[in-house]
């Protein structure tokens, strides 16, 4: 039975390519906001969301992780995708034609060195598939966009340059969400866990919290904090760690964290994804 896979953008956005790559046979679903993405796995519309949580040149996707802990979903699952930038023209449209490029700021902003080579004036707009859509209705050979190839072939347009961005090493981290509790089981490849916990008001409480991992060699791979709703004085951690909650060390190291923490919530136990080039 065809699955629906829920992401944020439009046709043709990067989160596209990730859904498809982890979902190759199964039916997209384009959601306008995280929220919307979200919800659309909640309320049943679809089986699973595959949502941003990190990029390797701008860091993490800030509203995700307020959403997260509080969706009811689960994390079944991670995915890495490489952020290859193109710029996209009309059929035709060569490189000396261009004279505007139009795109998100982020992806803009992580191709200034080729946009400065070739003396191009920035456009700033809300996503880089919606851009692609946009030049193709415009048909101005001397506006382009900065988008996938996937965007390209879904609109018609030409790849006038391709893997443009400044740094080949762009990635970003996908969460695979789920309605369905799906845990990793132990002793079957590598696994993550991912939590969330408020410390105790207490000295040192985070200091004292974290000890734990590093007494019971337990790799912590990821520790953000963020305030609680809008408060100063509330901060909630997000943290990975490699490793299942059954196994011996990952369960001491969580014990230890117990004793200083007044909240803590696991988000999702899921086999660990490869960088591609690790």
């Amino acid at each position: 039975m065809t699955r629906k896979i829920a992401f944020q953008g439009e046709a043709g956005a990067f989160s596209h390519a990730a859904a498809h790559a982890v979902f190759p046979d199964d039916e997209i679903l384009p959601c306008t906001t995280f929220e919307d993405t979200i919800g659309a796995v909640q309320n049943g519309d679809a089986d699973f969301a595959v949502v941003p949580i990190e990029n390797s040149l701008y860091g993490r996707i800030a509203d995700i992780h307020h959403l997260l802990p509080e969706s009811g979903l689960y994390i079944v699952g991670e995915h890495y995708q490489p952020i290859r930038m193109n710029l996209l023209g009309v059929p035709g449209a060569t490189l000396d034609d261009i004279k505007s490029v139009q795109s998100l700021s982020v992806a803009l902003g992580q191709c200034r060195k080729f946009i400065s080579r070739h003396k191009l004036k920035t456009i700033n707009a809300v996503d880089t598939a919606g851009s692609a859509h946009e030049i193709a209705e415009k048909g101005d050979k001397s506006v382009a966009a900065i988008a996938s190839k996937l965007a390209g072939d879904i609109y018609g347009l030409d790849v006038v340059a391709e893997n443009i961005e400044d740094a080949d090493h762009n990635t970003t981290r996908f969460l695979v969400m789920s309605r369905k509790k799906d845990e990793a089981p132990a002793g079957n490849g590598p696994v993550k866990t991912t939590f969330v916990f408020r410390v105790r008001n207490v000295p040192a409480a985070l200091y004292k919290a974290m000890g734990g991992f590093a007494t019971n060699g337990v790799n912590m791979t990821k520790l953000e904090s963020y305030m609680v709703d809008g408060s100063f004085t509330a901060t909630q951690f997000y943290a990975d760690i490699e490793g299942h909650p059954d196994d011996r060390l990952v369960r001491l190291a969580l014990e230890e964290l117990g004793f200083f923490t007044d909240m803590f919530k696991v988000l999702g136990v899921y086999p660990a994804a490869r960088v591609q080039g690790d």
